[in-house]
């Protein structure tokens, strides 16, 4: 099975529907093998690299009144899955470079953990996802080697890569995240209840 996940770093619920399909996973009753692809999907590419106001303040220039209430639910469905979401310290920035650096720990077999270590930075430490020094440390802290990172970073490697998954989203007619591409079926939306994941990922359609 190939399970290809549309997420970017700057969203709450991607880190809420990485847990709860990670559960899903472990949870697996039947034997077959599961490959799972990170897809980069941008939510605002036309940041900066700067932070500039925190998330929590962004969502109540969408929300106005509804924005307590909001962000209050964000956390306390985050909180329920062990994940302290902290949207008043998360500054949204240019994602672009995360995503390469996921690309390269694809690479590396350790795409996963890259982008469990991405969210965990910014969702509740409130740290800098596109300054390239936060971004090399991650990637040693994932087990790369900082040298490689940092050439990568330098440079262009992997960005025709995210720049694909663009198109790729636009061609399955994605328009949010966290989505779920199961064997090439239709996208699903990723923040599910963990029984719901686990009935989609064990479901054949030619059974």
């Amino acid at each position: 099975m190939k399970l290809e996940i549309y997420a970017d770093v700057l969203c709450p619920w991607c880190y809420i529907g990485r847990r709860r399909l990670t559960a899903a996973l472990a949870r697996q009753t039947g034997r077959t093998a599961v490959e799972t692809v990170w897809r980069g999907y941008e939510l605002a590419p036309e940041a900066g690299r700067t932070p500039g106001p925190t998330a929590a303040e962004a969502m109540a220039g969408w929300w106005g009144e509804q924005a307590p209430a909001r962000i209050a639910r964000i956390r306390s469905l985050g909180a329920a899955e062990g994940l302290e979401l902290n949207l008043h310290l998360a500054r949204p920035v240019n994602t672009f470079d995360a995503h390469r650096l996921v690309k390269l720990a694809a690479g590396r077999g350790r795409a996963d953990r890259m982008m469990e270590l991405l969210l965990h930075a910014y969702h509740t430490e409130g740290r800098n996802v596109a300054d390239p020094q936060v971004l090399q440390r991650l990637g040693g802290e994932a087990g790369l080697d900082t040298g490689e990172v940092r050439a990568a970073l330098e440079g262009g490697d992997y960005a025709d890569e995210v720049r694909a998954d663009r198109r790729r989203a636009a061609e399955h007619g994605i328009t949010g995240v966290p989505s779920l591409v199961i064997d090439g079926r239709p996208p699903v939306p990723g923040v599910q209840p963990v029984a719901e994941l686990r009935r989609l990922l064990e479901h054949n359609p030619t059974g």
